[in-house]
């Protein structure tokens, strides 16, 4: 399996410093590590080193006000002191699946815990104002699903969001909400109550935001890519067609994760969306909660979970896994990969295929369930 290294504290304190600086993201984070070697040595950069290392001048600004008034020891304390991890690309709990996006966040940030079962689950997205019609179909596939065992995902916004959560709670299902904002600030502010149902629950809160991070419009299409990263696949089951619902589907195409919608009726706004990743060949259309366990080749997800946990002891078939994601690959690739010979990669990936770990998603070809 994989080997991840987490990061010593005196490190993930200046990656937490460095998330409260307006204008440095993912890529410029990455760009200052690879210029400075280290955040640390960053974080104590004068003006000129930081234009050279590629910042403009108005980033420079925004950083050098965020570095007067932040201590990195003290942001760090403040955010365990709240309940709240901090999770590097390299950390062994970080998402397996979100590692794999193109831009995932350099640190997550989560308050609750992931656990194993997480890596089968399914965002369910849609408009913040569902007709009856949608608030049924939401209700009646949540419903279906978290009973299923697939850990359900959204963005705890009113409408649909909100449903599903909801919902996966009544049914004691497992959810996971992923928001725009720091992880004490919860919005709406009229799902602070369900934000805690989620906690107790023993599910868990994820963002790429800061500890008083506010919300903002700026963010949310940002977190819809995480929304879509997390998971399998993602459910549309009402929405409009200007919605913020697009950025996940589109997320999740450009991510090579399914994506699923409910058809609505054609007289109505708020079915336009939904009907048009039907329509546009973009997502499978579905009527029931078997369509999507179908369309992933999901069985029983607490004999998967199990499956999972019983990592295979011939060491081809577990070098074999270490390569396998949630993105297709081929097996002449797998052979050159682990330079053995086709006929033994393809014998060694059938028998892997029957243990449950892996699925066939074309010929010869194979992703990690």
């Amino acid at each position: 399996m994989p080997q991840f290294t987490d990061h010593p504290a005196d490190d993930l304190q200046y990656r937490v410093a460095f998330t409260h600086v307006t204008g440095i993201g993912p890529a410029r984070m990455s760009g200052l590590e690879r210029y400075f070697g280290s955040l640390d040595e960053a974080w104590s950069a004068d003006r000129t080193q930081l234009h050279e290392a590629g910042l403009d001048q108005r980033t420079i600004e925004e950083f050098e006000t965020t570095r007067a008034t932040l201590d990195p020891a003290e942001a760090y304390g403040r955010m365990l002191d709240a309940g709240i991890n901090a999770l590097t690309r390299d950390d062994h709990r970080y998402p397996r699946r979100l590692r794999e996006i193109p831009d995932p966040p350099p640190l997550l940030y989560i308050r609750g815990e992931l656990v194993e079962r997480d890596e089968w689950s399914l965002a369910i997205v849609g408009t913040r104002r569902p007709t009856s019609y949608g608030v049924q179909a939401t209700r009646s596939l949540t419903s279906e699903l978290a009973a299923a065992g697939l850990t359900i995902v959204s963005g705890l916004a009113r409408g649909v969001d909100g449903i599903a959560h909801e919902t996966a709670l009544d049914q004691n299902g497992r959810t996971l909400a992923v928001v725009a904002s720091g992880l004490d600030r919860v919005y709406p502010p009229e799902h602070k109550g369900m934000a805690a149902r989620i906690l107790d629950s023993g599910g868990a809160m994820l963002s790429e935001y800061p500890l008083g991070k506010r919300p903002d419009a700026r963010y949310f299409p940002r977190r819809n890519r995480i929304i879509a990263g997390v998971t399998l696949g993602t459910l549309v089951t009402e929405a409009g067609e200007k919605s913020g619902t697009w950025h996940t589907v589109t997320s999740a195409l450009d991510q090579g994760r399914e994506v699923f919608a409910v058809p609505g009726p054609i007289t109505s706004e708020q079915s336009t969306g939904a009907n048009n990743v039907i329509k546009r060949g973009l997502g499978k259309l579905v009527t029931c909660a078997q369509d999507v366990l179908d369309e992933l080749n999901l069985g029983p997800i607490e004999r998967q979970a199990e499956l999972v946990e019983q990592l295979p002891e011939d060491p081809m078939e577990a070098l074999l896994l270490e390569q396998l994601g949630s993105e297709p690959i081929h097996v002449d690739e797998l052979s050159r990969l682990i330079q053995q010979p086709v006929h033994e990669t393809a014998a060694a990936m059938a028998t892997l295929e029957l243990k449950g770990f892996i699925h066939q998603v074309g010929p010869m070809t194979y992703a990690r369930r």
